[in-house]
């Protein structure tokens, strides 16, 4: 951290905010907090001025060519699993989904559409290699649905994706304001691709209509077998992400949130 404090000074307490990277920090010093990042996205600058994550304080680009971002601090908590019934939480994804602003921003750095056909064969080629290790027949059972239906669930429409909006990455701070957070992954997707996995882990699927009111449309069977096959690839994908990092406790509460995913709609 001592490139933190040569941009700082010595003043500043720097301590890791945790985090999948390993690259992140919080920074105070007499009364200032700051959340500091290093080569975050220049997407950061358009979601800040959208009001999505907290306020973008400043940028430095060091001798080396690395970028540190500083972010307000915010006093504030995740949001809870039965909070993510909430309209609010609708709403912020609709307006995410909504933004040309930020879709023009992240197809000007080089994203393009997501297709069924390239997250199919993303999936394949991992588990080629982590077949090896720790094969699995649920694992091999949910590839098989996602060849047999790719071809059904191709989508026009692209929208920009957080791809994981899992309950702890939305954050409401203690004036109120709800803010979706850690944008590494985002990509430019079928909006399915955000919707299955929030509706199948934290939403009753009596209440998805209702849900699916707030965040502005009227749901079809095509939207929800794209859902369906979203939540699948998104779930072996984490499951994936965990294995090649030797999380297997994590890997493993991934699996079984796919295998209920699976058994209620009868893929297994």
């Amino acid at each position: 951290m001592k490139w933190l404090e040569h941009i700082l000074g010595s003043n500043w307490t720097i301590t890791p905010a945790g985090g999948s990277t390993g690259e992140a920090y919080y920074a105070q010093t007499e009364g200032k907090r700051l959340f500091l990042k290093r080569n975050s996205s220049p997407f950061l600058a358009v979601l800040s001025a959208e009001g999505i994550v907290p306020k973008l304080v400043w940028t430095k680009r060091l001798e080396n060519g690395d970028v540190i971002t500083a972010q307000e601090w915010l006093e504030g908590r995740e949001l809870k699993p039965e909070e993510m019934k909430h309209r609010r939480v609708a709403n912020l994804l609709s307006k995410i989904h909504h933004s040309t602003e930020l879709l023009d921003m992240l197809m000007r750095l080089g994203k393009h559409p997501l297709t069924p056909d390239e997250v199919l064969r993303d999936i394949k080629e991992n588990q080629k290699v982590l077949d090896q290790v720790d094969p699995r027949i649920e694992i091999h059972q949910a590839i098989k649905f996602l060849e047999k239906h790719a071809h059904h669930v191709h989508h026009d429409v692209h929208v920009v994706c957080h791809c994981d909006t899992n309950h702890n990455n939305w954050l409401l701070s203690s004036k109120d304001q709800l803010y979706l957070i850690d944008w590494d992954n985002a990509m430019v997707a079928d909006p399915a691709l955000d919707l299955g996995m929030l509706l199948y882990n934290y939403i009753p699927e009596d209440h998805w209509n209702v849900w699916l009111k707030e965040y502005g449309i009227y749901p079809d069977s095509h939207m929800f077998e794209r859902m369906k096959w979203y939540s699948v690839s998104q779930a072996l994908a984490f499951i994936q992400w965990h294995q090649m990092r030797g999380e297997y406790d994590e890997a493993s509460i991934r699996t079984e949130k796919l295998k209920k995913i699976m058994k209620k709609h009868e893929i297994i």
